[in-house]
């Protein structure tokens, strides 16, 4: 895990290049030409980078510590990600899974500078904010690098639609992509939006970004898995003036990508949005509750994971066989985390691991093979089993 670990050392300096900016000018600054990105050397590069940084206002690296905080709330899913790859804390458990050995692997040609622009700018959450933001519709979209997961994941989704009795006929899935690093109007209004930057200053940070992307051959072009190395759902919400946000679930490339790469490409990202689905559910039932603690969130989170394994292993919903069910919860083991003290606590390899199973077995020994629990039923079941799960 050095690698990541070099990442999160890197923390502790992430927002120091904008530190002493100038006030910000009247105009906003032009474009970065076509051209300009393919012929940069990588010393015209940090030389250009420094000429935008030089028109930025004071403070900017405050502003936007402050919004992304507020923003990484909106989701406990994410906010568990940002932390377990943005802060060093001890493990009482194994985590060196195939997953993290992988990306760990991914990042292995990162330096302390690679990682530093990176933190200065926020662009570990750059394609999160613009997708949470401005990809409201189910319509045109794409899943994985290629869209190689496009039509399997649009129909899960249908399918998880017609197999849980929630009202769902607004909820969208949207793909998360890297590259949305290289359009700069997209990255500037990202800048606006998510953070509450001026339009001066959002250009200005995009500029920079897009050249960043396109010239650090580590980034590639936006496309590096831990860029986009989560999914998450959230709940519908107003966030004026930019859009009236419905009810989400976000899948991104690199997660895929990266089970794909361990073997489970097969089964994976079904998996993921059926738990992402189960957290769709939770948000209708109001089975999140007022409580933030490590407790509360490792309950939500195994309580996902069952909804998921019990849809994915039912005779009415993905109906996998054995052996596929085993692929899944292998998918689990490696998807939990050991952060026992932390409010975005999932639980660990081993509870979610039993999570999946129980769900697993209750469809699987059901003695109406046909019948699907309501949401509401599956829930108590779960609740009354929990204490054992963590046992």
């Amino acid at each position: 895990m050095k690698h990541v670990k070099l990442l999160l050392a890197c923390v502790a300096a992430s927002f120091t290049l904008l530190t002493g900016c100038q006030k910000e000018a009247d105009n906003t600054v032009a474009p970065v030409a076509a051209t300009e990105s393919a012929q940069l050397s990588t010393a015209a590069t940090i030389e250009r980078i420094e000429q935008l940084r030089a028109t930025l206002p004071a403070g900017t690296e405050e502003k936007l510590k402050q919004r992304s905080a507020q923003l990484l709330q909106t989701d406990p899913q994410y906010q568990e990600m940002a932390r377990r790859l943005l802060a060093v804390t001890p493990t009482p458990c194994e985590d060196s899974t195939p997953i993290n050995l992988w990306l760990d692997e991914q990042l292995s040609d990162w330096n302390s500078q690679v990682i530093t622009y990176v933190l200065n700018y926020d662009m570990l959450n750059l394609p999160t904010y613009y997708t949470l933001v401005f990809e409201n519709s189910s319509a045109n979209q794409t899943f994985g690098q290629n869209g190689e997961y496009s039509q399997r994941l649009t129909k899960t989704f249908k399918d998880l639609r017609r197999f849980w009795t929630i009202e769902s006929g607004q909820m969208v899935m949207v793909g998360m992509h890297g590259n949305v690093m290289l359009d700069q109007a997209k990255i500037a209004s990202t800048y606006e939006a998510a953070y509450g930057l001026s339009k001066t200053t959002a250009n200005t940070l995009a500029q920079i970004v897009v050249l960043l992307t396109d010239q650090i051959p580590q980034y590639r072009d936006g496309s590096h898995p831990i860029f986009t190395f989560n999914a998450f759902a959230l709940q519908g919400f107003n966030y004026p003036p930019y859009a009236n946000i419905p009810d989400k679930i976000v899948m991104g490339d690199g997660i895929m990508e990266g089970f794909t790469a361990i073997g489970f490409g097969d089964v994976a990202p079904q998996a993921i949005l059926a738990h992402e689905f189960g957290h769709q559910i939770q948000f209708q039932l109001n089975l999140f509750g007022e409580e933030d603690s490590p407790e509360a969130t490792r309950r939500t989170e195994l309580m996902a994971d069952a909804y998921s394994a019990y849809y994915l292993s039912h005779a009415r919903g993905a109906a996998m066989q054995w052996k596929r069910v085993r692929l899944f919860l292998e998918v689990f083991f490696n998807i939990g985390d050991c952060s026992f003290t932390s409010d975005g606590h999932h639980g660990t390899p081993t509870q979610r691991l039993a999570a999946a199973e129980w769900g697993y077995n209750l469809a699987n020994n059901a003695q109406k093979q046909g019948h699907i629990l309501s949401p509401q039923e599956f829930a108590k079941l779960f609740d009354a089993q929990l204490p054992k799960l963590v046992m």
